[in-house]
C-alpha cells in the first residue's frame, strides 16, 4: 500500500483516524489551557510544565499494572471510556477555586488511565491496515497529530485571548466527548487480540519478554530517551515566550508533520532505515542556540526546522515491529507509549528544575545536548549489533 488513495479507502481508517484527531485536539487545546491556568496562578515554570506533561509520569505506573489490557481487551470500548473519561476529568478541571494540589491529582489520574490508549490504538491500528500499509499509516497517523497540534495550539493561543482559561478546558471536554462518540458509531467491535484476562502477572511477563532482546531494547530507549529530552525542553514555551508559546507549539507541530509526510512517503525505504540517528540529532540540535535566547521569530524557525527530526519516530517504530510477534504488536506499542510518556514525563520534570535554578533558555540548551549525547551514545552501542531480523517471527535473532 503506497498510496493515500488506498490508504483511506480502507474500512474504518477514516473514523479511526477522525476519533483521535478529536483526542488529540483536546489534549492539546486542554494542555495549553492548563499550563496557562497554573503559571498564572503559581508563577512557577516548574508547574507550569509539569501541569501540561507531568501526567505522562503516571502511564509508566499504568505501563507496569494495566498494559496487559492493550491486547486483552476490546478495543472500541477502550478507547470509547478513554474518552469519556478525559471528558469528565478536564470538566473537574475547570471547577472555580480548584487547589493547585486537587489539579495535579485530575492529572495525574488521567495519565494512569491513559496508560492504555497508545498500544490499543497501535495493535487497532495493526488490525485495520494490511501489513504493507503500516508505515503509510503510521506516517498519516503522526501527521494528523502534527496538524491536529498545530491547530490546537494556534487556536488554543487565540481562545485564550478571548476565553479566560478555565473555558478553554470546557471546551477541551467536550471535544474529548466527542472523540467517544465517533470511535463508538465509526469503529466495529472487535474481539480481544490475545487470550486471557489482564492482570499484573500478564502484564510484567510479556514487558519481560520485550525487554529481553538487546536489539529491542536499543530501539525502545531510542524511541524514549533522545525525544523525552526534547520534550521535556518543549514544556518550557510557556515560560520561556509566554505571549509567543502557542507559536512555538503551533510551528513545531508544523515541522513534526514536514518530517512525517518526507519519511513516511517520500523517503525509499532502504534510505529510511538509515536515518534514526540523523533525524534524532536533528530534533536536538537547534535547542543549543536557546541560551543565547534568540528572539521568538528566530526560535520559531529553530523549533519548526528541530521537530521534523520527530519522524525518526517512525522509522524506529518500524524496527520494532520487525522485531516483535503480531500476536504482541498491541502491547510492544503500548509499552513504547508508555514509556516514551514517561521519559517525556521525567524530561519535564528535570527541565523544570533546571529552568528554576536557571531560566528556561539555558534549561533548553542542557536538554538538547544530554539528548545529542544519549543519541550519539545509543548509535555507537547500535552498530555492534547485527543485521536487524527480517521478519518479526525471529524472535530470538536480537537476543
Amino acid at each position: 500500500m503506497r498510496s493515500y488513495r488506498s490508504l483511506f479507502r480502507t474500512p474504518e481508517f477514516t473514523p479511526f483516524l477522525l476519533s483521535f484527531a478529536a483526542f488529540a485536539a483536546a489534549q492539546t487545546i486542554g494542555g495549553l489551557a492548563l499550563g496557562t491556568l497554573v503559571f498564572r496562578a503559581t508563577g512557577s515554570p516548574f508547574l507550569s510544565a509539569v501541569s501540561m506533561f507531568g501526567p505522562q509520569l503516571a502511564q509508566l505506573v499504568g505501563g507496569v499494572f494495566l498494559l496487559s489490557g492493550a491486547d486483552r481487551l476490546p478495543p472500541r470500548a477502550v478507547l470509547s471510556g478513554l474518552g469519556l473519561a478525559f471528558a469528565a476529568g478536564t470538566a473537574v478541571l475547570a471547577l472555580p477555586g480548584l487547589p493547585v494540589g486537587a489539579v495535579f491529582v485530575v492529572v495525574l489520574l488521567q495519565g494512569l488511565v491513559a496508560s492504555l490508549g497508545g498500544g490499543v490504538r497501535g495493535g487497532l491500528m495493526n488490525e485495520i491496515l494490511s501489513k504493507d500499509g503500516y508505515v503509510l499509516g503510521r506516517s498519516v497517523y503522526n501527521m494528523v497529530w502534527g496538524l491536529t497540534q498545530m491547530a490546537g495550539f494556534a487556536a488554543g493561543g487565540a481562545l485564550l485571548v478571548l476565553l479566560s482559561p478555565r473555558a478553554c478546558l470546557l471546551l477541551a471536554a467536550a471535544v474529548y466527548a466527542v472523540s467517544a462518540v465517533v470511535t463508538r458509531l465509526g469503529l466495529r467491535a472487535r474481539p480481544p487480540r490475545s487470550s486471557g484476562r489482564p492482570s499484573v502477572a500478564a502484564t510484567w511477563r510479556t514487558n519481560a519478554l520485550l525487554w529481553s532482546s538487546r536489539s529491542r531494547r536499543l530501539t525502545y530507549l531510542g524511541l524514549w530517551v533522545p525525544n523525552g529530552l526534547i520534550v521535556g525542553g518543549d514544556s518550557l514555551y510557556v515560560s520561556y515566550a509566554p505571549e509567543a508559546a502557542g507559536t512555538l507549539y503551533a510551528l513545531g507541530a508544523l515541522g513534526m508533520f514536514a518530517g512525517d509526510l518526507a519519511v513516511g512517503r517520500l523517503v525509499p525505504v532502504t534510505v529510511r532505515a538509515r536515518l534514526a540517528t540523523p533525524l534524532r540529532l536533528l530534533l536536538a540540535v537547534p535547542y543549543l542556540f536557546f541560551v543565547l535566547r534568540p528572539g521568538v521569530a528566530l526560535s520559531a524557525v529553530a523549533v519548526a526546522v528541530a521537530s521534523v527530526g520527530f519522524a525518526a519516530s517512525l522509522v524506529l517504530q518500524e524496527r520494532l515491529m520487525k522485531l516483535t510477534p503480531d500476536g504482541l504488536a498491541g502491547q510492544a506499542l503500548g509499552l513504547h507509549a508508555t514509556g516514551m510518556a514517561a521519559l517525556q514525563g521525567l524530561g519535564t520534570l528535570l527541565a523544570g528544575t533546571l529552568a528554576q535554578l536557571t531560566s528556561p533558555a539555558a534549561a533548553m540548551s542542557l536538554m538538547a545536548a544530554a539528548s545529542v549525547t544519549v543519541t550519539l551514545s545509543l548509535a555507537a552501542l547500535g552498530r555492534r549489533e547485527g543485521r536487524l531480523p527480517a521478519v518479526a517471527g525471529q524472535w530470538t535473532a536480537g537476543r
